[in-house]
């Protein structure tokens, strides 16, 4: 069953879904959308700034070491305000208006670059470089504390960071690359210019279009993006009022406020004692990265595999977090992640051989990959936007200091080490520096993992070795039952199916739970409708939702922590789309409430009976013709978002037709990976016999379940008049 590890304030959130279907949620917000937008702008302005800058300053120096150090300058000189500066940029962004914090950044960005082409001198184009770097950390804090308040519900907030880590350094990167080569091309295609100036022409034309995308990232900000300048948005009331208190405060006190708030508070204090372990590990790694890669005398493309290697990981690691934070806390899933990553160091460290080290380098970017993005993610969704800005500012500082550090240090101890070569596995390797730093590395991050893991646990009574069982084993944490649920538009239809199918299940090794008909519900809600006078949609929709709560947690939890296969009809997608086309209300609001409501249980398989709109019979149900459609449109879109939890079954004909369609699918799903749930004839294409001795029992549990279906609405009625 996929109930979420931690549904609370210490959990994921949301069901699997799938990756698709997510992004396309996040992206139909307006707001992220053109945010987003932005940060594609903004990036590729960052790339094209390092690449044009440092082409221009090869220009503007005449001689040969100064040119061979051109990089290295423009790549210390705008990385060195995040080192200084950063905690300022948070402070910003939690003192003052975002949105105008972001477009005088832009406007400052802009104009420090048009003066770099204008004034041509060297020593100004490194000031103008750091203060660019100056304008860019004040502007990052900025955004990214605005994210969370862009977005419907605080679980999208894992899916931004992942479509801003893709925009930032995929799509950009790659436009930057490209523009560059068509900018610095252009003159030996046109002939713009003419005689030994023409390069430094071009060079200057680079950097004045840099200048022009931050213009207009400015004003996109400006005029198109309104809602960065809100704040709070998911807070309640009374963190509103604080937030209010908190603004009084001067920007010292703010400092103050937001180092005792790491200070007291656990899951921000194990959140940077990780990091600080992750960084240093990772630092270590990239500066012993060459001499290690010369080490496994592998020849100078063994240095390009480990480095293809670990970024590799890096994004498989961004793009499985989600999947895996379904099954594991974002708190434990943080802690655990470095720790496996300094254990696979420690196989790197150890690695005889380059095949063993590009496997281990790999797992540990998948590691390092998801303790970045579950790190930005916390930050977003558990921190309090009070604060969010300086601690995304803190975050971001220790980033670059520790792994400037670490890359500074490395080098020097590992010429501590005087290597010699030694036979290992019936081949030479070499033992230098670079192994024990590795070793050091490792322990490091799996020390302060641990830690970090201690601080932020919030679930101490339970177990993680059963969490990392049951996530490795694709298996929900906790339980081991199974939950399908058919859903339609005919209630009697689904009503029928589930008995049947319930019965079918029987046969096999688990026990099956067929959950209370929706319909005995049914009463309870109209009661609570008609007692309390709730004629409002989204006051009926509050209603049923406290239903559905009220039956997961008597009924349907108990069974699945039980592991059994647990059968319902109508479980949540009916009711939500019913509602939905009655009403007119947003089917992602309806969504959350139900995720609220339910725990965020989902079912493992939901069935869904797929009817023509005119095979139904308007007697069995109390929606229009009209109403039908669209519940049907609503329920088949559902399906087609998730096509990896539905299976759509063809409604039209006998209800024999039909039972042998959803057995034929369910048992689909249930030979190889859930061989253990299914029944014992494994058949596909017979009936199995066991359901025939159940037929006749079958037929009467549907017909007294349609007569006491009959019976309670009629009383429902009568109470009602």
């Amino acid at each position: 069953m996929r109930s979420l590890p931690g549904a609370g304030p210490g959990g994921s959130s949301g069901t699997p879904a799938s990756t698709i279907h997510r992004v396309r949620r996040v992206l139909a917000i307006k707001p992220f959308r053109r945010l987003w937008g932005v940060t594609y702008l903004c990036s590729v302005a960052d790339w094209l700034n390092l690449l044009a800058l440092t082409s221009l300053s090869t220009k503007l120096l005449d001689n040969y070491t100064a040119q061979n150090f051109a990089f290295v300058g423009v790549v210390v000189t705008n990385l060195l305000p995040g080192l200084l500066f950063a905690p300022i940029g948070g402070l910003l962004a939690d003192r003052f208006d975002r949105r105008k914090v972001m477009v005088v950044c832009d406007l400052l960005r802009c104009g420090f670059l048009l003066s770099i082409a204008i004034v041509g001198a060297p020593w100004w184009l490194f000031v103008a470089n750091f203060l660019v770097g100056c304008s860019s950390i004040m502007w990052i804090p900025s955004k990214d504390a605005a994210v969370p308040n862009l977005l419907r519900r605080p679980d999208q907030v894992e899916t931004a960071n992942q479509l801003g880590l893709v925009m930032t350094y995929g799509l950009a990167v790659i436009t930057a690359a490209g523009a560059n080569a068509l900018i610095l091309g252009i003159n030996s295609t046109f002939h713009l210019f003419q005689g030994a100036t023409a390069d430094l022409y071009i060079a200057k034309i680079a950097v004045v279009i840099t200048g022009l995308l931050y213009l207009t990232s400015g004003i996109l900000v400006a005029t198109r993006i309104p809602e960065l300048s809100l704040r709070d948005v998911h807070a309640t009331p009374e963190k509103k009022a604080e937030q209010a208190d908190e603004e009084k405060l001067g920007l010292g006190a703010m400092m103050r406020d937001g180092f005792r708030f790491v200070r007291t508070t656990p899951l921000v204090r194990g959140l940077l004692i990780g990091a600080f372990g992750a960084f240093a590990a990772g630092g270590a790694v990239v500066a012993s990265a060459k001499p290690y890669s010369s080490s496994l005398l592998a020849g100078d493309a063994a240095f390009n595999l480990l480095v293809l290697s670990v970024f590799l990981g890096l994004a498989t690691g961004m793009a499985v977090a989600p999947k895996l934070a379904h099954r594991l806390p974002h708190d434990r899933l943080f802690g655990i992640s470095i720790v496996v990553a300094g254990l696979s160091l420690v196989v790197v460290a150890l690695s005889p051989h380059l095949a063993i080290s590009l496997v281990a380098v790999a797992l540990v970017g998948v590691c390092a990959g998801t303790a970045f993005l579950t790190g930005v993610t916390i930050i977003g969704s558990r921190v309090e936007d009070a604060i969010r800005g300086r601690i995304n500012a803190l975050y971001q500082t220790m980033l670059k200091v520790v792994l400037a550090g670490a890359t500074v240090v490395t080098p020097a101890l590992i010429g501590l080490v005087k290597p010699r070569q030694v036979t290992a596995w019936g081949g030479p390797i070499t033992i230098d520096g670079t192994r024990p730093v590795m070793l050091g590395a490792a322990a490091l991050a799996v020390l302060l993992g641990v830690v970090a893991y201690r601080q932020m646990d919030d679930r101490r009574t339970e177990k993680i070795f059963a969490d990392l069982r049951n996530a490795l084993r694709r298996t929900p944490r906790r339980v081991n039952g199974y939950l399908i649920a058919l859903e339609g538009t005919t209630a009697i239809n689904t009503g029928e199916q589930a008995a049947r199918l319930a019965r079918w299940l029987d046969t096999g090794v688990r026990p099956v739970v067929r959950s209370a008909d929706p319909a005995l519900a049914e009463r309870q809600f109209t009661t609570l409708v008609s007692e309390a006078s709730l004629s409002g949609a989204r006051a009926q929709a509050l209603v049923a939702a406290a239903v559905r709560a009220d039956l997961v947690e008597r009924e349907i939890q108990p069974a699945l922590d039980a592991g059994s296969v647990v059968v319902m009809e109508r479980f949540a997608d009916s009711p939500l789309a019913a509602v939905s086309a009655v009403g007119g209300l947003d089917s992602a609001e309806l969504e959350g409430i139900t995720d609220w409501a339910t725990g965020r249980l989902r079912p493992d398989l939901t069935v869904l009976l797929d009817t023509a709109s005119g095979n139904q019979n308007p007697g069995d149900s109390k929606l229009s013709p009209s109403e039908q459609w669209r519940m049907q449109k609503l329920l088949a879109d559902m399906a087609a978002a998730d096509p990896e939890r539905y299976v759509v079954i063809d409604a039209d004909g006998t209800d024999d037709e039909i039972a042998e369609r959803v057995r034929v699918a369910v048992q689909g799903v249930f030979v190889g990976r859930l061989s253990s749930f299914a029944p014992k004839e494994a058949a596909v294409t017979d009936q199995p016999a066991p359901y025939a001795v159940h037929e006749a029992a079958a037929a009467a549990d549907v017909a007294e379940v349609t007569a006491a279906e009959a019976e309670e609405r009629a009383t429902s009625e009568a109470e009602a008049k």
